[in-house]
């Protein structure tokens, strides 16, 4: 592979951001969990802010401050921003003189890490400044931070840079040590006796969404397929989902929210967005698949409210076995593919 230096500079500032949010959620929330980080602290157009957001938000608009390059401005997007109007940084930039777009996702699996139940991820993903044409596509660089529960003591970071593959490594909290490893994700076409699912998270749309999950599996595998062969995550974060895949631990995973949101006449906030998906780059780079559901290529704008739909499959065998299933199963359902 051939290594920018430059883009290199870029995806290690993109992991010590990435970690400074993890430090300063750790430290102010302490060795244990207050009722007020599930507090609701407001609603924006992109999702609902708690208690445990307001920790991080303001770190970064202070690392950003403090240590983002003057020669590579930089407009941030970010859940809670859309109020105050675009944000650049040197401070005082126009964001028509940027050279970057940097969209970040602060804590996502929010409402898993204010009950102290599972890990959340900070995601960042970095583009060339487009302006309003900016899309997932452009993504240069995107980075995904563990942020654990308080009786963690591991965690993880992965970066990518475009044609430059992934690299990942595991920090010791207790000391500060840390060490890399590969990312590996299944090799495998089968699903029994692995994870796979679509993501039916809240009251609603669980069974309509349960529904096209069967019977893609049925028509991909056969009838055998029923029964306890095939285990359901539902990782309540987009950025922890991709790590599940990532790491070997799931096989097929996707989230059609907007698609049945859209075909209910249902209000789009709780679906999945662009920040949730920031982190996809790494799937490519890994060698997985993840695209729309009727198989073109995901894409977005870079903001914090368009709806995303998306699939992702640890490796391109497995897409091609899966893909025309979960296409028939949402045309049947849906009455489109």
């Amino acid at each position: 592979m051939n290594h920018n230096p430059a883009f290199e500079h870029l995806r290690n500032l993109l992991v010590s951001l990435g970690e400074h949010v993890r430090s300063t959620l750790i430290e102010q929330r302490g060795a244990a969990v207050s009722p007020r980080l599930a507090e609701i602290a407001n609603v924006t157009a992109a999702d609902t802010i708690y208690g445990i957001d307001a920790l991080v938000e303001p770190a970064i608009l202070e690392w950003l401050a403090g240590n983002w390059p003057s020669s590579e401005a930089v407009e941030l997007v970010m859940e809670g921003l859309e109020e105050h109007g675009p944000v650049a940084f040197p401070a005082g930039t126009r964001v028509a003189d940027t050279r970057w777009k940097l969209m970040i996702d602060p804590i996502d699996g929010t409402r898993m890490i204010m009950h102290d139940k599972r890990s959340a991820w900070m995601i960042g993903a970095l583009a060339p400044q487009r302006g309003a044409e900016t899309t997932l596509r452009d993504v240069t660089a995107a980075v995904l931070v563990e942020l654990p529960p308080t009786k963690q003591t591991l965690v993880d970071t992965l970066s990518a840079v475009r044609g430059q593959g992934v690299r990942a490594h595991r920090v010791n909290l207790a000391d500060n040590t840390r060490r890399p490893f590969k990312t590996e994700p299944y090799a495998g076409t089968e699903v029994a006796h692995g994870f796979s699912s679509l993501v039916k998270f809240f009251p609603g749309a669980k069974e309509r969404v349960a529904r096209i999950e069967q019977e893609t599996l049925v028509h991909a595998y056969g009838p055998e397929v029923i029964g306890a062969t095939v285990f359901d995550d539902q990782y309540l974060s987009t950025g922890g989902q991709f790590y599940e895949i990532l790491t070997g631990r799931d096989r097929w995973l996707g989230d059609i929210r907007p698609l049945i949101f859209a075909a209910e006449g249902w209000d789009q906030i709780l679906v999945c967005h662009p920040y949730d998906v920031g982190a996809a780059l790494l799937l490519e780079e890994a060698g997985c698949v993840i695209e729309k559901p009727d198989g073109s290529p995901l894409d977005a704008p870079l903001d914090t409210t368009s709806p995303v739909a998306w699939v992702a499959y640890a490796n391109p065998r497995l897409a091609d076995r899966l893909r025309g299933s979960l296409q028939r199963a949402l045309a049947q359902e849906l009455g489109q593919a």
